[in-house]
């Protein structure tokens, strides 16, 4: 059986000390059942001066075990050593170091489409987070928690060059910038720690819709002066935006209904989260095609939010007309994405005209809720496809970006 060392003993009895010194501190701030704002203020101070965990007070003197728990910084960390991360971008970009787990990867070994637009959703939250501007909301500043304001994403594209595999350590880039009058602009950059070859690359849109009401908001000036000194004029992806994606009908070849959110699929502010939408468009893809291929691209164009209640159908229709490379030069696919196909080429024993495949390589998505009256628009989407390859078949040169 495994003990606790001499040191580390001392270490928690130490902690324990500390912790209730501060208990015995705290119950003398309190004057006539209630808090001196002054004492409890200079208290505060000198805790942080101590290196103590910040905390606050509530106006019964009660500390919120969540905020010690969390531990929210309140001014700009440059490292973080808990999540592997650094500031970068001289100190207004984030990358963060992970290793793919076992969860995270399907059959084959690599991750899933799912797991890296989760761990991209992480990183914008953990880049917020080392900002000090986090508030109480899900990646909200303090400006916008006082106007209560939340963040929304209109609009997501993401391209796979390559798929890490299970155990992999990857480094994910991510900054901001500006977009528009009242949006903002998220960018990510996915990259190989061993080699420093990039895997993915991805762009979104983000707006403001009240907490309250569900309607979308304009941006308060306070929030633009909070946010506006992190912009970087870089993309990771040109954004392609006359490109419109159409509205399927109900004649779509592949129809899936009757798909219900669970509680598990609810985020912090209560909508279905973006990756489950993911999820359920690529349901309506056959089995058949998704063994032979991988998804080389996606786009998303968010309507409107999903709750609990609703009840989805997702719609999808090939295109019948596209090959590898007609695809490649339409999404302005890197050089990665042609090494890929000769590689699946090969791989597939049917020589260099085998990229030129006969199966669809594009596919239009639709997700509605289903009403009495009408169906409303959840989002429309559009996702790219390549032959299936070996994940260990990469080029080891580091590639531009």
């Amino acid at each position: 059986m495994a003990t606790l060392s001499h040191q580390t003993c001392c270490f928690i009895r130490a902690s324990f000390v500390e912790h209730e010194a501060n208990k015995h501190k705290l119950s003398r701030i309190k004057t006539h059942g209630s808090f001196s704002s002054f004492r409890i203020a200079k208290f505060i101070t000198e805790s942080h001066k101590n290196g103590a965990v910040p905390v606050t007070y509530t106006e019964n003197g009660l500390i919120p075990a969540e905020q010690i728990r969390q531990n929210i910084p309140t001014k700009k960390q440059f490292v973080d050593p808990y999540r592997q991360a650094l500031m970068i971008e001289d100190g207004v970009g984030y990358r963060q170091t992970v290793v793919i787990r076992s969860y995270e990867v399907g059959p084959d070994k690599t991750a899933t489409i799912e797991s890296i637009l989760n761990l991209l959703q992480e990183t914008s939250l953990n880049h917020v987070w080392m900002s000090g501007l986090l508030g109480d909301g899900f990646g909200a500043t303090h400006g916008m928690v006082r106007n209560n304001l939340i963040w929304v994403v209109s609009r997501m594209q993401v391209e796979v060059d390559h798929y890490p595999i299970w155990g992999e350590i990857i480094e994910i880039d991510t900054w901001v910038g500006a977009s528009g009058k009242n949006g903002m602009r998220r960018d990510w950059l996915v990259r190989s720690h061993a080699t420093g070859l990039v895997f993915a690359r991805g762009t979104s849109t983000w707006v403001m819709m009240n907490r309250q009401t569900r309607r979308l908001s304009k941006m308060p000036e306070e929030v633009r002066a909070e946010i506006s000194p992190w912009f970087i004029d870089k993309q990771a992806i040109k954004d392609d935006m006359n490109e419109k994606i159409g509205k399927l009908d109900n004649n779509a070849k592949y129809v899936k209904s009757d798909l219900k959110p669970k509680r598990s699929d609810l985020d912090m502010n209560h909508h279905v989260n973006n990756v489950k939408y993911v999820r359920w468009m690529l349901e309506t893809i056959p089995d058949h095609y998704l063994e032979k291929h991988q998804l080389a691209g996606i786009i998303l164009e968010y309507r409107r939010e999903c709750g609990s209640s609703d009840i989805v159908q997702s719609l999808c229709e090939p295109h019948e007309d596209g090959t590898f490379e007609e695809v490649q030069q339409h999404n302005n696919f890197g050089q990665l994405n042609g090494f890929s196909v000769i590689i699946g080429s090969l791989e597939g024993h049917r020589g260099f005209p085998g990229c030129l495949d006969e199966d669809p390589q594009r596919y239009t998505h639709l997700l509605q809720v289903k009403g009495e009256a009408k169906n409303e628009e959840i989002l429309r989407g559009r996702t790219m496809w390549k032959r299936k390859l070996s994940p260990f078949h990469y080029p080891l040169e580091n590639s531009t970006c």
